[in-house]
């Protein structure tokens, strides 16, 4: 599309060898190309620094692509704990962080996601903001988990609320366009939470956890 060409052009010039780097390397590990687009990398990096967060959790690493993103906005003391389900994902994420000089910024945690939100949770963590980007059909369980874990004024985000246009067709009932759009419903009347869908990449949720009064 011509917008999104320009608005790369212009406005992703940070996405330096290292970032592009990651597209090449899942390639050639037969890894899954799915790794966010360079405009939503650089939404996720300015939105961490607008909402000055020093402690990020991020739910799906896969290269560490939007990782490095992240990781790259924080402040000296800051630090991202990633999720990851695969331990050949994670081994190329820790080498892509690594290259990119992160590698005291970020932790990488492998195993299924709920257990390890579960275990953070026991341990009574909390951050300042969260990426949602793994399986679609766990996106309300890990959006109700990231709540839990929020400090006041938190902001989630997360990845692919469009699935390519599959969402906005009724008659498609298959299961990730049917979770997709009850988690549409779910940040839009779950009243602990301002919330809305940027019309970027594949569709960026950007809610905001309220402060209590």
């Amino acid at each position: 599309m011509q917008e999104r060409q320009y608005i790369r052009e212009q406005f992703t010039r940070e996405e330096d060898e290292v970032l592009k780097s990651i597209g090449t390397g899942l390639e050639k590990h037969g890894f899954p190309q799915i790794s966010v687009p360079p405009e939503v990398g650089k939404m996720l990096h300015m939105l961490v620094k607008i909402s000055n967060a020093s402690n990020v959790l991020e739910i799906g690493a896969l290269g560490g692509y939007s990782t490095i993103w992240m990781a790259r906005a924080l402040p000296e003391h800051g630090k991202v704990i990633s999720l990851e389900l695969k331990e050949e994902h994670a081994q190329f994420a820790r080498k892509n962080i690594a290259k990119a000089g992160l590698g005291d910024r970020v932790e990488l945690i492998v195993g299924d996601a709920m257990e390890s939100l579960n275990q953070l949770e026991k341990e009574q963590k909390r951050f300042d903001f969260f990426f949602i980007d793994a399986d679609k059909l766990n996106y309300p369980n890990y959006l109700e988990k990231a709540i839990r874990l929020s400090n006041p004024g938190a902001v989630i985000t997360a990845d692919n609320l469009f699935l390519r246009g599959r969402v906005f067709d009724e008659n498609n009932q298959a299961p990730s366009p049917v979770t997709m759009r009850r988690f549409h419903q779910q940040m839009a009347t779950d009243d602990r939470l301002e919330s809305l869908i940027l019309p970027l990449g594949d569709g960026l949720a950007v809610c905001r956890v309220k402060e209590p009064r």
